[in-house]
């Protein structure tokens, strides 16, 4: 299934991108780093350390169209008025457009979004009663038509302040593979919802990726993504932690690639670990020119994989997020200079 020209994405040799979060509370310097140290292919920072509202979560239900939300002790709940923290949520939001809009002024190419997809949001929002969204049907229909219209309106805005730029969104599924199995608890932890049939869960991306309006990367940093059923809901992009996919994911992920779908490899360490948090460039690359000796892929398409953290970096401190963006390009850089190593 070939990517139609409104969903393809087709990055250019040598870039590099961040998956989302950054530590640090100031979406100004934020979105100057971004726009410095990611230059090809910048994103819209979310800045957790801010507080309720600038996490993954709270961001995503700052997009939401007609629901409104507000923040209990368990969790992000979707209730029948606007409040505080959904005021909060938005307000961050705001913020983060300005300063993006500010550091990307006059600046063409294109330029990445993120929230999370829909059974990440099915799975983290919680129904006035307190269960997951996910375990009412007619809520989970609201609730991803709600997204859509919502992230539509966020990328037609981005248009409307930056014309110069192109905008990708990126749907975080860190849940998904737990939806598909049945491992989303209830609120109390004594019973698991049944799981989303293979079917269902890939028909509900395709149609929120058909109607956004802009090519739709999918990242899921679990270490088994369901990436034949990404492929089949026709994400143009898939962003995977390539440091922990095992190897009989290779074949999806070779179909995808010759299909045309952008992999977004990420490499880089998000967080230190030992004495040996980072790498040379060209050890960081050694993952995925691995997974294309194995598939037998020609090694000029390298030059075409967006090198990128393993998830956010909000975990890590600002020395460390700021070394990790660096090394992401200069890995860029390597599978484009010398994609055979």
């Amino acid at each position: 299934m070939s990517r139609t020209d409104h969903a393809a994405f087709r990055p250019g040799p040598g870039w590099a991108t961040g998956v989302g979060s950054l530590p640090g509370t100031d979406p100004r310097e934020a979105a100057a780093i971004v726009a410095g140290e990611l230059a090809d292919l910048p994103h819209l920072a979310e800045l957790p350390a801010r507080g309720p509202g600038a996490d993954m979560v709270g961001r995503t239900a700052a997009l939401l169209a007609d629901l409104h939300v507000d923040l209990q002790p368990s969790g992000w709940r979707l209730v029948d008025r606007p409040g505080l923290d959904e005021r909060r949520a938005r307000s961050h939001l705001s913020q983060d457009l300005d300063e993006l809009e500010r550091a990307l002024e006059g600046v063409p190419g294109p330029v990445k979004l993120q929230a999370c997809g829909p059974w990440t949001t099915a799975a983290s929002l919680r129904l006035p009663r307190g269960e997951p969204a996910l375990s009412d049907a007619g809520a989970v229909r609201d609730l991803v038509a709600s997204l859509t219209e919502g992230l539509r309106t966020q990328v037609a805005e981005v248009r409307r302040r930056l014309p110069d730029v192109e905008p990708v969104l990126q749907l975080d599924e860190p849940s998904l593979p737990a939806v598909l199995v049945g491992g989303i608890r209830s609120t109390s932890g004594a019973r698991s919802f049944a799981p989303v049939p293979v079917p269902m869960a890939e028909q509900v991306l395709r149609t929120l990726i058909d109607a956004v309006g802009a090519p739709v990367v999918v990242h899921c940093c679990a270490s088994r993504p369901p990436v034949a059923l990404l492929h089949r809901a026709g994400a143009a992009g898939l962003s995977l932690d390539l440091t922990v996919c095992p190897q009989d994911l290779d074949d999806e992920i070779g179909e995808a690639v010759e299909d045309g779908v952008a992999l977004l490899a990420g490499l880089v360490p998000a967080v230190p670990s030992g004495q040996r948090s980072l790498s040379s460039p060209a050890a960081t690359v050694e993952p995925v020119r691995r997974l294309w000796r194995r598939l037998g892929l020609a090694p000029e398409a390298l030059r075409h994989v967006v090198v990128t953290p393993t998830c956010g970096l909000a975990g890590a401190d600002p020395r460390h997020a700021l070394a990790a963006m660096r090394l992401a390009g200069a890995g860029a850089r390597q599978l484009a200079d010398a994609p055979e190593g």
